[in-house]
């Protein structure tokens, strides 16, 4: 059997120090990718009578219902069949109608991911226009000219000139038309028409007759002048009002859309991820492939299976003793006859290497331990989710502000009707906020400071309780991997010692 080389690098980013060292043969030691167990027996069973699937389920019911194992993880599951086997072509055609889904699904996610660039880039460019109608509502109500205005700071004109150059270029089509404010000003010889339009800036359209209309105008410019000035202050005011409650219209409801897109964006990522995890567990490991074990021209296969079972013993509150147990099963496929069900099925029959590992790990040892595994077999899942995390980072910060607009705009509207917040519909958490202790940043003073040396050297006879509430001490902790060890161990001498005696192999 072929026997996975150590990656020290994976093992070492998920705190793993030393990996296992087997002796394959006479002087023969390697080092596999394995954590080093406290406990390890290796065992070889080859019978062409005797189905693995008997093996395999006798082990798992045994750890489980006699050993008290009763959290059981599958680490690894993986097979391989020789390409003139039934097997091979059976599982070519699940792969095949796998493969279409998930093409569909993810030809739908690019393209949706796609638009909701053009949807960032819309709301950026309604903020830019909004900017302009904001900024010019913020001058006083009774001013009606630049002149008129006292305030040091005027940002609220070049906002109204913006939006004055924006009418005239795109309702009155610029110089091009002899109606529109440059037009008339060189067709008709209302010379002074552009500087009266961009200079003066009633508050709405109730204003435009009194500010056309007062005294400094009536002797400064005839009728005919007034006339055209207020019907043009009057159209742009009118314009203007109408345009900011569209923008705003628009912006609402395509920040309502793009909120949308991103939970849809996610809903076809959960439908995508459950058939690349079929077409991963379908394909054939190219590793078994190339065994000796596995010939093309004869019905066989290759299973690899690891399970991880953890039970924590009496008097321990965080530290499991744990059995991991892995099969590789080298098998020739047979039909059995079943007399009750008329019919044929398969059966595997043939080599089974079994290998028992113990160790003593807390929870998050055996969750990193298992994240390794699942990196080793499930990268191509993965690649979704960072495809979706690298377009948002392209977007910038925008996306997570109008997210956040669009979260609460919705949880207003929708509180009652099972609002899901951004962050959990795109995956991504928020960044938590420390805070800091400001009191201890203080100095306590010299006679504080003398006592709490008194604290640190008293501190040294005495075990020290972890920071986190309800943490046991390192002696604590000590104390109960010896127990997890002496358990662990124990178990799985039963466990090798009875599944010896069950098939009738030699025990001693």
């Amino acid at each position: 059997m072929d026997y996975p080389l150590a990656d020290y690098e994976m093992m070492k980013k998920y705190g793993f120090k030393k990996a296992h060292q087997i002796e394959i043969g006479k002087d023969q030691v390697l080092e596999v990718n394995w954590p080093s167990p406290d406990k390890c027996y290796r065992l070889v069973h080859e019978s062409w009578k005797h189905s693995m699937e008997a093996t395999y389920f006798w082990l798992l019911n045994y750890i489980r219902y006699d050993l008290g194992y009763t959290v059981i993880h599958k680490v690894t599951d993986l097979f391989s069949a020789s390409e003139q086997s039934s097997f091979f072509g059976l599982g070519q055609q699940r792969i095949g109608m796998q493969q279409d889904k998930v093409s569909n699904f993810l030809a739908i996610i690019g393209k949706m991911t796609k638009e909701l660039f053009q949807l960032i880039r819309e709301l950026r460019i309604l903020d830019e226009r909004l900017s302009f109608y904001v900024d010019s509502e913020k001058r006083p109500k009774t001013v009606f000219a630049v002149k008129d205005s006292k305030e040091t700071s005027k940002a609220w004109e070049s906002a109204e000139i913006t939006l004055k150059g924006y009418w005239v270029d795109l309702v009155e089509q610029g110089s091009k038309n002899p109606a529109s404010v440059y037009g008339m000003a060189r067709e008709v010889q209302f010379t002074t028409l552009p500087d009266l339009f961009f200079s003066i800036h009633p508050y709405d359209e109730s204003r435009v007759d009194d500010v056309c209309e007062r005294d400094e105008f009536k002797k400064a410019f005839n009728r005919k002048v007034r006339e055209v000035l207020k019907r043009k202050l009057r159209t742009y005011l009118s314009w203007k009002h109408r345009t900011q409650h569209e923008l705003i219209s628009k912006r609402a409801f395509t920040l309502r859309y793009m909120f949308q897109h991103t939970h849809i964006i996610k809903l076809y990522m959960s439908y995508v991820k459950p058939y690349l995890r079929n077409i991963v567990r379908l394909q054939f490991d190219d590793n078994m492939n190339k065994s000796p074990d596995l010939v093309a021209a004869f019905e066989g296969s290759t299973i690899e299976v690891e399970i991880l079972g953890q039970s924590i013993p009496r008097g321990n509150k965080e530290i499991w003793d744990c059995i991991d147990l892995h099969f590789m099963f080298r098998t020739k496929p047979s039909l059995n006859y079943n007399a009750e069900g008329y019919n044929r099925g398969p059966i595997h029959e043939g080599e089974a290497a079994i290998t028992y590992r113990t160790y003593s790990w807390s929870q998050k040892e055996i969750d990193n331990y298992i994240k390794m595994r699942d990196q080793e077999d499930f990268e191509l899942i993965k690649v979704i989710d960072k495809n979706l995390e690298f377009a948002m980072a392209e977007l910038g910060d925008d996306i997570y502000r109008y997210l956040d607009e669009a979260e609460k705009t919705m949880n207003k509207k929708y509180k009652d009707v099972g609002y899901v917040p951004y962050h959990e519909a795109i995956g991504i958490k928020k960044p938590e906020k420390k805070e800091v202790d400001v009191k201890k940043l203080k100095d306590k003073g010299p006679f504080s400071a003398l006592a709490g040396g008194f604290v640190e050297l008293g501190s040294a006879f005495i075990p020290k309780k972890s920071s986190k509430k309800g943490g046991l001490s390192k002696w604590a902790i000590d104390k109960e991997k010896g127990r997890a060890k002496a358990a662990s161990s124990q178990k799985c001498w039963l466990s090798y010692k009875n599944y010896k005696k069950s098939n009738k192999m030699i025990t001693w």
